[in-house]
């Protein structure tokens, strides 16, 4: 089989990208990055989605707690009940300096060196207003810095398939391929149980709504695990 590798948050953006990946006929190996962020709770949920989805999984330490941004730094505030004008507007304190530029450059490393040929990640639209490096540009320009700096060149593809899908339309293409939603975490405070304020939070309640669902992630059961 074709060997692909995932970048892996226990987000449903990420788990999603996984099961794409294997649903096209690769072998992936997901990669999770303890990067100094706020919690832990999502490293352990990318664990539990990882052995789930039966695919090996290796955890990456960097040391970016030297980094700004309330998702590293615990005295900086995550920002909660953003209106959508702020939203659009205003790059929100979430923001990690370079991170996907980061990871996806160990993820292009890894893929180099162990001959896998396909990377996945999960960005989408609705993170276009706040992160620049979840723009359809920044990954068009990224995949041509990768074709020139390695020595690969264009052998790896970087794959975003999930780029122009809000998230209802994310978790709908989750539900398809069975993945375990009920294995994700998104909130960003990490609490025991999800805050239901912040942005991350917000956009995945407003999402099962709309589909006329119930949100495995409010699962007290789940939640206190």
């Amino acid at each position: 089989m074709k060997k692909a590798v995932v970048l892996l948050s226990g987000g449903i953006d990420s788990a999603t990208a996984l099961y794409m990946a294997k649903s096209r006929g690769f072998r992936p190996v997901a990669l999770i990055f303890d990067y100094g962020q706020r919690h832990k709770k999502e490293i352990a949920f990318a664990r539990r989605l990882a052995k789930s989805a039966k695919c090996r999984y290796k955890i990456i330490k960097l040391p970016l707690s030297f980094l700004s941004g309330s998702l590293i730094d615990k005295k900086i505030k995550v920002p909660v009940k953003r209106k959508p004008a702020e939203i659009k507007k205003k790059i929100p304190s979430t923001y990690v300096p370079a991170r996907n530029i980061i990871f996806l450059s160990i993820a292009v490393s890894f893929a180099e060196t162990s001959g896998a040929e396909a990377i996945f990640i999960g960005a989408h639209t609705e993170d276009f207003s706040g992160y620049p490096d979840c723009r359809e540009d920044f990954f068009e320009a990224f995949k041509k810095a990768v074709s020139k700096g390695t020595k690969a060149g264009r052998r790896i593809k970087i794959f975003t398939p999930l780029i122009n899908c809000g998230k209802k339309d994310i978790i709908k293409k989750a539900l398809a391929l069975g993945v375990p939603l009920g294995l994700t975490w998104s909130c960003y405070k990490g609490g025991k149980r999800p805050c239901g304020e912040c942005d991350s939070c917000r956009f995945r309640s407003r999402a099962f709504r709309q589909l006329g669902l119930e949100d495995p992630y409010l699962s007290e059961k789940r939640t206190r695990r």
